[in-house]
């Protein structure tokens, strides 16, 4: 090593950039250990390329990024342009989370096409509604095995929702709607099918 010239102890050129003195500092340092004396000269040469940048820069030698001289306004502008909150949620919300899918806009939107189908369908042949319900399960089977590529998962998750639906549609009948018991019940599964399709994991 050059006893003399920090740069060429280091062995970089004086116009090097400041990675590239921390990789070679790095790089000598593995190759000496276990050579004390040889880790210190490293050291030494290190931290006077250090104090002539500080010099330089001093001496307005070294012109610095103004994203390095004015590091507080970079940050303060970062973090006006992203003000992400985090939020916490408790732990039976997480659960829940891990049940919940984020699907695309077509997950969505051709179920809601089906059903919506099945349901004018089921509303125009009130008294023969199970021809709707029935093509309705077939659907969910094909939307969530196309989305999973689990049959069996397909089947436990639309008999859920099919036996959501039929609760939910004996609720929608006691409030007296006026609607066929078919159509209310028909369509109350449509729903809970569709959202089964489209938005559980």
């Amino acid at each position: 090593m050059n006893e003399t010239n920090p740069y060429a102890q280091l062995g970089v050129s004086e116009d090097a950039s400041f990675e590239e003195v921390q990789a070679a500092r790095a790089q000598l340092l593995r190759e000496c250990q276990g050579d004390e004396r040889r880790a210190q000269v490293v050291e030494m040469a290190y931290d006077a390329i250090l104090m002539d940048r500080l010099r330089q820069r001093q001496e307005g030698r070294i012109k610095v990024p103004e994203r390095i001289r004015y590091a507080e306004r970079h940050v303060v502008a970062t973090a006006e342009k992203s003000d992400v909150r985090t939020v916490t949620l408790p732990a039976w919300a997480e659960q829940l989370r891990r049940w919940i899918d984020t699907p695309t806009a077509a997950d969505v939107a051709w179920p809601a096409v089906v059903y919506g189908g099945l349901g004018f369908w089921a509303w125009s042949a009130a008294a023969n509604a199970a021809l709707p319900v029935a093509l309705g399960i077939g659907a969910s089977l094909y939307f969530i095995n196309r989305k999973e590529n689990q049959f069996g998962r397909a089947v436990l998750l639309t008999l859920v929702g099919l036996a959501v639906g039929a609760v939910v549609g004996s609720v929608v009948l006691s409030l007296g709607l006026g609607l066929h018991p078919n159509v209310a019940v028909s369509w109350a599964i449509f729903v809970i099918l569709w959202l089964v399709c489209s938005f559980l994991r």
